[in-house]
């Protein structure tokens, strides 16, 4: 494949978490809690993504690449949680701009272990995806906003272990099978989610069961596929630019919460979600090339 399906791929992973911010709205209203819904959506994400990789996968890890990949999954479960604890003192609005904090920090994962200094394009892009988020989340038109120092250290919390969950997907295991790594990491996933909040839904039949149907579609989107998505994308675009393409997540989040919830979305935000989206196509500009490209045609046409 070419760079650019392995860069739609992640992208596409992204597009996923947006999907869970719908789905989880529906638990809510249906009265189930965090815990449950949590939980379900990590439960439910690694029985699936085992089951897939049992069909299709016939190649054996070793002892040492599976413990690797189950702690891969840790930041993967922790960002869930610290998320969620965002979410208990912050606005969703400002919450959601923390966590967007993730694009700059995993350009700078990149830059420390991998050396590889941000580019002008892709500094260009944080800028703009940075604005957008600020826009797309209606920041700067609410009268009446709380911040405690407790919820921005959560989202912040969150935006770190979401960048650490990328930056792996990029280098841990790069030849594993993708299904399996999935399932790997979810399993780590959900451990760590068990811990923090103990599976007491698994003991009350009703409340399990009416779950199902939420579960099933949180555990797809935000269990099963991005980590699938991620192992064969990342590896190839690098987490830098991986972070930026994986800010697809808000879009598709304006976008569901205006077509399927029903809620009224300002036209300020509409200008966010394209600026987001300008963002991740300017990620994919060279503009040393395209300078020195200028330059030859100018110098052309003036002789």
């Amino acid at each position: 494949m070419k760079l650019w399906h392995y860069a739609l791929i992640v992208f596409l992973g992204g597009c996923c978490y947006g999907i869970l911010s719908t789905f989880v709205k529906l638990a809510y209203a249906a009265g189930y809690t965090v815990s449950a819904v949590t939980g379900g959506q990590y439960l439910f994400g690694a029985v699936l993504a085992w089951l897939a990789a049992l069909l299709t996968n016939k190649k054996r890890l070793t002892r040492k690449p599976i413990i690797k990949l189950l702690l891969s999954g840790i930041p993967f479960g922790l960002t869930g949680i610290f998320y969620y604890q965002a979410l208990q003192t912050l606005n969703a609005s400002l919450a959601i701009v923390f966590l967007f904090q993730f694009v700059w920090i995993g350009a700078l994962l990149e830059w420390v272990f991998h050396k590889k200094k941000p580019t002008k394009s892709k500094l260009i892009s944080i800028g703009l995806l940075l604005a957008g988020s600020v826009l797309a989340a209606d920041l700067l038109f609410q009268d009446q906003m709380a911040v405690s120092w407790q919820g921005s250290l959560w989202g912040m919390l969150a935006a770190f272990t979401f960048s650490t969950f990328i930056f792996l997907s990029s280098t841990v295991e790069r030849t594993a099978p993708p299904m399996l790594k999935s399932a790997l990491i979810s399993t780590g996933g959900v451990m760590t989610v068990f811990i923090v909040f103990p599976p007491t839904f698994l003991v009350d039949w009703d409340v399990f069961t009416g779950m199902i149907p939420y579960g099933l579609a949180l555990g797809v989107f935000g269990v099963v596929l991005p980590p699938l998505l991620f192992s064969i994308g990342m590896p190839h675009v690098g987490s830098g630019l991986g972070t930026i393409l994986t800010s697809s997540e808000l879009p598709v989040v304006i976008i569901l919460s205006s077509l399927v919830l029903g809620e009224a979305i300002s036209f300020t935000q509409w200008i966010g979600v394209a600026t987001i989206l300008v963002g991740i196509a300017s990620s994919n500009i060279r503009y040393d090339h395209l300078g020195k490209k200028w330059f030859k045609i100018s110098k052309t046409l003036h002789r």
